[in-house]
């Protein structure tokens, strides 16, 4: 009973998106998801956000300075900041602007003039009380609570609200700040602020306040910019990568400092076990860092917040019943695996997010697999596999701000799996992982680039593979019949075009079928013989 709760807990968000699957969609929802006229001809280079937080009153005042590089011609911009939150005031050049708001979306009308290969700012100033979570991180919003200690310990989850919750800024997947973002936060003394990056200063203010600036280098995807405060104290590590020395830093309540240091362990057999899979860790120059929050946990970029209890399993239970999942720290290994898929690797529109969440899911049988052996992460992934829902395809509605099923969970990592069986050469698979990893760094991309990559690498035609498992809600049957010696096997259940070698066991040995939607025939060793499909292809086995 214990591992079900939790794996409700774990999919609650089933119900925004399956609710979002449903409804009808407005204007607003396209102001969102597309990129509209006021989107398209400007780039996003940088954001340099400065934001004062009054704890005691939920309040948040500041401004962001956005410098972008202008493609095409235009007059109008579009800026992104939801309601309750509200933008003040916007200049450029010394000049104050006019705008108007339609939903979520503020329509800037620029007077300077906006020629192709030009470097601009535009100054936002922004004040409000921001949306609160109510299940953080996927009922996003900010976090305001108290630590045991009766401290303030605050936080912001905004993965599937968006970066616009809090902060006016360019809220779309496909466009991030190329030359990375600085933020300085301020809160009360003697808390300590941490965001994304690494620490450039601190400085006192007059007021009673403390001002912590964070940098970051790279490109950051804005559902990933973060705030943490609270009494926290700080300790690190260096860890030998590939690229060399990578810092690691951990900021934790002062109280849980001694279980930290143990339970952080896993990081740096964490990153050896990612970087063998995936190839280096993407962000050397902004360094790792781990931050303990008042939620579960999330992947924000550089920063990844940690909420699992100092635990293995997920919240202490194991989401695969198969004893694996209590081998590691869910939060820990999972949210950092986001660090490949998710913030180097974006998704080009949040439809596509299986691409984030897919590949992170198989993160935690990949590092199994390397700490454990090949068996310790088949076991994880077959027992995990059990609880897809197949209530909606993988991939959603393009445009829309519509996220597909969370079946991109389990059963986007059951599919994975079942190419790497289909492949059946774990050193061409890790090459496939890295070469991913290699070709789409620190880029925003589709589904389609991504199976197109995947095909051209394997020379594997995988069109009706990737549309079974990404784009229908059908599991795979193989059906099969024995007749005297003569066993008949079939494909149903599929997509136009499903054709992949399966591996089967016939009287424990190891035989490859090819079946298609035709009956086909083998002669079997004897009318007893077993016959079984192995486990690690997503793929059920029906008699006739």
């Amino acid at each position: 009973m214990k591992i079900r709760l939790l794996f409700l807990a774990f999919i609650l968000f089933v119900l925004p998106v399956t609710v979002i699957q449903a409804q009808k969609f407005e204007r607003k929802d396209s102001l969102k998801g597309s990129i509209t006229k006021e989107r398209d001809w400007w780039d996003l280079q940088h954001y340099t956000i400065e934001v004062s937080v009054m704890i005691d009153k939920k309040f948040l005042s500041g401004k962001n300075t956005i410098r972008y590089k202008v493609i095409k011609a235009a007059s109008v911009l579009q800026i992104d900041l939801q309601y309750p939150m509200r933008i003040t005031a916007i200049r450029q050049e010394g000049e104050f602007l006019t705008y108007k708001k339609e939903a979520d979306a503020y329509f800037v009308n620029l007077t300077q003039p906006q020629e192709p290969e030009q470097v601009k700012e535009l100054v936002i100033w922004f004040e409000g009380i921001p949306p609160e979570a109510l299940n953080p991180p996927w009922d996003g919003g900010f976090i305001w609570q108290m630590d045991k200690n009766r401290n303030p310990f605050v936080a912001n989850a905004n993965q599937l609200l968006g970066s616009s919750s809090w902060l006016p800024s360019k809220d779309i997947a496909y466009d991030e700040p190329d030359e990375g973002m600085q933020m300085q936060i301020t809160a009360d003394t003697p808390l300590v602020s941490v965001s994304n990056g690494r620490l450039l200063d601190k400085k006192s203010n007059t007021d009673g306040t403390d001002s912590y600036t964070w940098k970051v280098e790279n490109p950051i995807n804005g559902y990933g910019i973060n705030m943490n405060i609270g009494d926290y104290v700080h300790f690190g590590d260096t860890y030998p990568g590939e690229k060399g020395p990578l810092d690691l830093d951990y900021y934790v309540l002062s109280y849980n400092l001694d279980k930290a240091k143990v339970q952080f362990e896993q990081v740096p057999m964490m990153l050896e076990a990612f970087e063998y899979w995936f190839g280096p860790y993407p962000f050397y120059e902004d360094g790792y860092k781990l931050v303990e929050a008042p939620y579960l946990g999330m992947e924000h970029q550089s920063s990844v917040t940690y909420g699992n209890g100092y635990q293995n399993g997920y919240l202490g239970g194991d989401l695969s019943d198969s004893g694996m999942g209590m081998k590691f720290d869910f939060i820990i290994i999972h949210e950092s695996g986001h660090e490949w898929f998710a913030n180097s690797i974006t998704n080009y529109d949040v439809a596509d997010m299986w691409i984030h969440e897919s590949f992170t899911t198989y993160s935690e049988v990949l590092y199994l697999d390397y700490h454990f052996g090949t068996e310790a992460g088949n076991q994880y992934l077959i027992g995990y596999r059990n609880r897809t829902i197949n209530d909606s395809p993988i991939i959603g509605i393009y445009e829309v701000n519509q996220r597909g099923s969370t079946d991109m969970y389990i059963k986007g990592a059951g599919m994975i799996h079942t190419l790497r069986q289909v492949i059946d050469n774990d050193q061409a698979f890790r090459k496939l992982l890295r070469g991913i990893n290699s070709t789409f760094y620190h880029q925003t991309i589709s589904s389609e680039q991504l199976e197109n990559y995947i095909m051209k690498e394997t020379a594997l035609d995988l069109h009706g593979f990737f549309d079974q498992y990404l784009r229908s809600t059908k599991i795979p049957v193989i059906q099969y019949k024995i007749k005297n010696e003569m066993l008949c096997y079939r494909f149903i259940n599929t997509v136009k075009d499903f054709k992949i070698p399966v591996r089967f066991y016939i009287d424990n040995k190891v035989v490859w079928l090819k079946p298609t939607t035709k009956w086909q025939e083998m002669t079997l060793p004897s009318k007893q013989s077993s016959i079984r499909i192995d486990d690690n292809f997503f793929i059920e086995l029906e008699p006739k």
